[in-house]
């Protein structure tokens, strides 16, 4: 059933390509400018073979999770603590909902007059990105668990901390999914901008490199790699979806 499943999910990715590659191979479209799938293959064991993608691929990676770890794990404990308590929600919840409007890539020039053009900007401007989504669905997560589960704890005389953790966490766990979800997506865009200032490696340096010398098949690469960064951290969230959420009874698609 999962192979059938995965055979449907890649179906229309694989007629495109097959379309692409033949449309390039019979010279209807241009391949300097739309670099055929069969040429970006061979860059791509290029890169690999001198060792290129992998040294930019691993700072790409340990960038996104920098920033991730920083904007996912702050999101998530400011959204719980506004959404637990009503003090935390007054004293910061406006404050986020006005910056939130500001966007996040507007504030780069600032990040680099505050924090240098090192690394620190860039692993700040991902964490910045991915902080909102991550905030937003957990506070929505909390403030939305069923009011009688929370009556009922009190009528068992439960302690806080236990209602908290049997009661509050699980049923916030959902959303905070949804904002994970969001935030990893995040973490990709944010990178991708983030590598343009005045970075010395990563899939973005590569990228702007290949700009300049109008190298179509290293951008048509380096590309496809966001796409697959972005496609694994769905199915990361995913995968926990099912191992933590197995309790969960929904309606599935048919």
């Amino acid at each position: 059933m999962r192979i059938a499943t995965t055979l449907r999910r890649a179906c229309v990715p694989v007629l495109l390509l097959v379309l692409w590659q033949v449309l390039a191979s019979t010279d209807v479209i241009d391949e300097r400018l739309y670099s055929s799938p069969e040429r970006i293959a061979d860059t791509f064991v290029e890169l690999t073979r001198d060792g290129t993608l992998q040294d930019n691929v691993g700072v790409s990676l340990l960038r996104a999770l920098a920033g991730l770890a920083l904007g996912a794990g702050l999101g998530l404990l400011v959204g719980l603590a506004a959404g637990l308590w009503r003090l935390a929600e007054e004293s910061v919840d406006l404050t986020i909902q006005i910056v939130r409007t500001v966007p996040v890539f507007a504030l780069t020039g600032l990040f680099i007059v505050w924090f240098g053009i090192g690394e620190t900007p860039r692993i700040v401007l991902i964490a910045s990105a991915c902080f909102f989504p991550m905030y937003l669905n957990v506070y929505s997560g909390v403030r939305g668990v069923d009011r009688k589960l929370l009556e009922m704890s009190d009528s068992m005389e439960v302690g806080s901390l236990t209602a908290m953790r049997h009661v509050l966490l699980p049923g916030a766990l959902p959303s905070a999914l949804v904002g994970l979800r969001f935030a990893l997506a995040y973490s990709v865009l944010a990178l991708v901008i983030a590598e343009t200032i005045n970075s010395r490696n990563g899939i973005g340096y590569l990228l702007s490199s290949a700009q300049q010398y109008l190298q179509t098949d290293i951008i048509f690469t380096c590309v496809l790699l966001y796409g697959v960064l972005g496609v694994v951290s769905d199915v990361i969230v995913r995968v926990l979806e099912r191992v933590l959420l197995g309790w969960r009874s929904g309606v599935e698609a048919r």
